[in-house]
């Protein structure tokens, strides 16, 4: 049975983002990267779906986010697109999309919106972000930032470590933050922080953010749908709560399938299509007045 809120939902926008924050009602994000789990968190109620440049390791089976290639964003967002009726769709840039320069940027950033369909790009990074997201604005591109953990910045920081630890990586937060919020970014994901750290910089900036590993006082939180649905095959991180163990539930029926099949008690005959009666009966009784043929 399908999971379903009704077609009387109104279309999540940036301005619908805005006014989350501004009436404190959380904003609920998950990540999806296929048609089947966009339309299942879009009709359950989900505010804002990110295509993420995650679905490098829980799609595609890389080890971390950095081989998955532009085209390969932009098939997953076309497919989620396809899906997403209500909530603000968004989509990674990968890394190397807007890390060349500003020209290179913007075409890659312009090929997300017309043929990906997404209404948002995302973009990891802080103040040295800050001319190119004035940039893409400017071209009435809306786009995301993402700061603290940003995964595309693993080898820069040794391994995928919780940021804002110390004081002056606090203040280089709450300036990344600030020059984010000034520069009109539609919403803020903060990743991998203290709760302390992410709960200053939510109040004093008027961008919505965004939760992951950060505590649960942001304006809103995302999870990544293989996490939260058990379909991970790693440890999952500090953050993570499983909500169902799809994984486990999938892998069973698969098993009791292959018992089927081996058994051959699948398919069985109601599952099976079958001649027409007045068609069996004229190939019998053609098969009566055939003669046997005698072999020597």
């Amino acid at each position: 049975m399908s999971i379903t809120t009704g077609d009387f939902r109104q279309r999540v926008t940036v301005h619908t983002l805005a006014e989350k924050k501004s009436k404190h009602e959380p904003i609920v994000s998950l990540t999806a990267y296929d048609y089947a789990t966009a339309r299942i968190a879009d009709e359950a109620g989900v505010d804002f779906i990110l295509v993420g440049d995650s679905l490098a390791q829980v799609v595609l089976g890389y080890d971390s986010t950095l081989p998955v290639t532009m085209d390969e964003m932009l098939h997953h967002t076309r497919a989620v697109r396809r899906a997403v009726r209500h909530a603000f769709l968004v989509t990674d840039m990968p890394f190397g999309s807007y890390h060349t320069g500003t020209k290179a940027a913007l075409k890659n950033a312009v090929r997300c919106v017309k043929e990906g369909g997404a209404e948002a790009v995302k973009i990891e990074g802080g103040t040295s972000r800050v001319p190119l997201i004035s940039r893409m604005i400017d071209a009435e591109i809306p786009v995301v930032g993402h700061i603290g953990l940003t995964p595309q910045s693993v080898n820069k920081m040794g391994g995928y470590k919780v940021q804002g630890k110390t004081a002056s990586a606090i203040d280089e937060l709450l300036r990344d933050a600030a020059a984010l919020d000034e520069a009109g970014v539609a919403a803020l994901v903060l990743e991998g922080i203290p709760r302390e750290v992410a709960t200053r910089i939510t109040r004093e900036v008027s961008t919505p953010t965004i939760g992951i590993g950060a505590g649960p006082d942001c304006d809103g939180q995302i999870l990544v749908f293989h996490d939260l649905a058990g379909m991970t095959f790693n440890t999952p991180a500090k953050f993570v709560r499983r909500y169902c163990n799809a994984g486990e539930l999938i892998g069973e029926g698969i098993q009791a399938y292959r018992d089927d099949v081996r058994s051959r008690a699948f398919p069985a005959d109601g599952e099976s299509y079958h001649l027409p009666r007045e068609t069996q009966r004229a190939l019998d009784e053609a098969q009566q007045d055939t003669p046997a043929v005698h072999h020597k």
